[in-house]
């Protein structure tokens, strides 16, 4: 690599535009944000369109990592070490099906050799032509997979020096990705983590969810919080609220036409005990969890549970709430211990309500939530994940500390 004395960020790439709600967001920005809080010199890129992508100044100096939007850090609970470095993408890019109109391909083709390059060290990323931009241009980078896919990965590039280490989030996925050409030695598992902000006890905040969402009498309250997706377990969620017509349900996540179509579906089931709130801050979502008597994961089986990445379980954890899950594959390495009240079989509303009932008895509401559960989830904070994930890369290789 030339100019190395130059060469000191740790580039976290986005592909989409930020902020959205999607778990692999949360995830993505979480990751760089525990590499800055490690004291790295760590900078999240991602596109932006828009009237802004049309100023010249931006155009002329298109990668000028600056302090972290108050937008971002509220809406991801980031920290402001990190920096951003949004790249502009404006008319006709992205607006026409070409490559070269691509937001993708201007990254890596025009954003990444000619600005990004110079001052980078290592590369992170979800995006594969982000990775091969990366090491083609000479820079060390790490590759996030987490899902399967069947198309094989290039051997010119997992076998590249260059390329340090490949990390997904379930044993079933690394099967997969050394079936379709990652070296073995090139991939790791590594469970995602849990944001510190959802350890801190927010009893009154707490207090104020309970007054808000306990309606018509009842007195408990289980919360669910993710997407709002059929596989994760939301139909069953409905059916175990009608189940259970004294205890108030309450689901956080979802866009607005997830939302409306859930509502329209509890609605015609005739539920009135379950709420929809659509997305949640995270600066707001960790008191919701605490305001909780139980918290629901209730997933059902089919492919997606053989690979699920639990992001919000560990949120669960760090929250002290106790736990009802479903016994799907990608949890089974917790079914010792006792950070999860109580595990039952997926797709069957009954058994979870009897779940819920039995954890409602046996697992009084905490204000200082439970212990076992918070000190359990210390080990999967996302700065001890990103602090594994640099192990694996050469020394040489590592991005600048900052003083």
């Amino acid at each position: 690599m030339k100019n190395t004395k130059f060469k000191k960020h740790y580039i976290f790439f986005i592909q989409e535009d930020l902020p959205k709600p999607e778990a692999h967001l949360v995830q993505s920005t979480n990751a760089a944000n525990a590499a800055a809080n490690l004291g790295y010199s760590t900078v999240l890129v991602y596109p932006y369109k828009g009237f802004k992508a049309l100023n010249p100044i931006n155009l002329a100096r298109p990668f000028y990592p600056h302090k972290l939007p108050e937008t971002l850090i509220k809406y991801y609970n980031l920290h402001d070490k990190l920096k951003v470095s949004p790249l502009p993408m404006p008319w006709p890019i992205n607006y026409f099906p070409s490559k070269f109109t691509n937001s993708n391909t201007i990254a890596t083709k025009y954003y990444f050799p000619f600005y990004i390059l110079p001052t980078t060290k290592l590369v992170h990323s979800r995006n594969w032509n982000f990775i091969k931009a990366a090491i083609k241009n000479g820079v060390p980078a790490i590759y996030e997979h987490h899902h399967h896919e069947q198309k094989p990965f290039e051997q010119e590039i997992v076998k590249h020096p260059l390329f340090q280490i490949a990390v997904t989030v379930a044993d079933t996925i690394r099967d997969t990705m050394i079936q379709h050409g990652m070296p073995p030695e090139k991939v790791i598992k590594l469970h995602n983590g849990y944001n510190r902000l959802f350890m801190e006890r927010q009893p009154e905040k707490a207090a104020a969810w309970r007054q808000k969402l306990l309606k018509y009498g009842r007195e408990k309250l289980v919360v669910y919080a993710g997407a709002l997706r059929k596989f994760k377990g939301i139909d069953v969620l409905i059916d175990v609220a009608w189940e259970m017509p004294n205890i108030q349900f309450v689901c956080a996540g979802g866009n607005e036409t997830e939302v409306t179509n859930y509502q329209q579906l509890a609605q015609e089931k005739q539920v009135s005990n379950i709420t929809f709130l659509g997305y949640i801050l995270h600066e707001d979502l960790p008191s919701l969890l605490q305001a909780a008597d139980v918290l629901a994961h209730p997933h059902c089986l089919g492919e997606a549970a053989t690979f699920t990445s639990p992001l919000k379980l560990f949120d669960y954890f760090a929250s002290g709430t106790p736990i009802v899950a479903t016994e799907i594959p990608s949890l089974m390495e917790f079914k010792n211990t006792q950070a999860i009240a109580a595990w039952c079989e997926p797709d069957h509303p009954s058994k979870f309500a009897a779940s819920v009932r039995q954890v409602l008895e046996t697992h009084p509401r905490k204000i200082e939530g439970y212990a076992h559960s918070i000190e359990f989830v210390k080990q999967f904070s996302w700065e001890n994940r990103a602090a594994k994930i640099l192990s694996y890369v050469d020394e040489s290789f590592h991005p600048q500390l900052v003083p």
